[in-house]
């Protein structure tokens, strides 16, 4: 069995440690080949993203090469396994991969988990997103996206971690640990100051923990960024979470559980 790697720089393990792949084409291959989650993919579409624009005078002959390059190293890996990794089809070049055998796969199932999991189950839901939170080892393939296919793919895991975040914070302000994650409240608000739930979440937590001016200064200094860089004002869950601050409103310091149902 082998674990494929993706939210960070590329790695294999196997039983043994960790195996290396060489060469920028074949991880571009690899990483196409994962991203497209058990889909063929064509070998016009592995072409372009491996080679872009220099496309090599036989494209068909040295995409083949590296598959074949591929197929060899997988399988001195996983010497005991009967089939190859790396199968044709006619609409283009799969790789197998088993539940549990992608990081970027457990990652979204569990952030899907705790979209579907209820209130009443906080504990759990934070204690789930903080271990799969603890999977990113930095930016998807360690910013080595050569192509379209894997830049899109990046996009969207990085959105469901923005995604496991927000949840995760929900998690632990209903289980009333405001003052715990102010920290890193403030980062996450401070890298993505466009996005307005972690803006409203900061400020539900620095309120809870005694610092309503800090809350309020929170909210003028959001309003004007996006007044500044999209010309809009603060969506009606934000401007709700200032007037609840500044009528002091009880579900605030009433049971954390419910704070944020109530105001989002």
């Amino acid at each position: 069995m082998l674990k494929f790697s993706i939210l960070g720089a590329l790695q294999i393990r196997t039983v043994s440690g960790p195996a290396e792949i060489s060469g920028d084409l074949q991880r571009t291959l690899v990483q196409t080949l994962l991203v497209s989650e058990g889909q063929p993919v064509s070998g016009e579409s592995l072409v372009e993203e491996m080679w872009g624009d220099a496309v090599p005078d036989n494209q068909a002959n040295a995409l083949q090469a590296h598959v074949s390059r591929l197929r060899r190293k997988l399988r001195g890996l996983e010497p005991g396994r009967p089939d190859s990794r790396v199968t044709i089809h006619p609409s283009g070049y799969r790789l197998t991969v088993a539940e549990g055998e992608l990081d970027a796969g457990e990652f979204v199932r569990t952030v899907r988990q705790a979209e579907a999991a209820s209130p009443v189950d906080a504990a759990r839901t934070a204690r789930l997103l903080g271990a799969a939170l603890a999977m990113w080892r930095g930016p998807v393939f360690g910013g080595f996206a050569a192509g379209t296919l894997c830049q899109l793919a990046g996009a969207r895991y990085e959105e469901y971690r923005m995604r496991a975040m927000e949840l995760r914070f929900d998690a632990e302000l209903r289980l009333g640990r405001h003052a715990a994650v102010l920290a890193e409240l403030a980062e996450a608000h401070t890298n993505h100051p466009l996005r307005e739930h972690f803006c409203e979440q900061l400020m539900i937590a620095l309120y809870c923990s005694g610092r309503q001016a800090d809350a309020l200064d929170v909210f003028r200094r959001m309003r004007r960024h996006l007044d500044d860089e999209l010309g809009i004002q603060p969506s009606p869950a934000l401007r709700q979470v200032e007037s609840a601050i500044l009528c002091h409103d009880p579900a605030l310091a009433g049971d954390a559980r419910s704070t944020l149902l109530q105001l989002a």
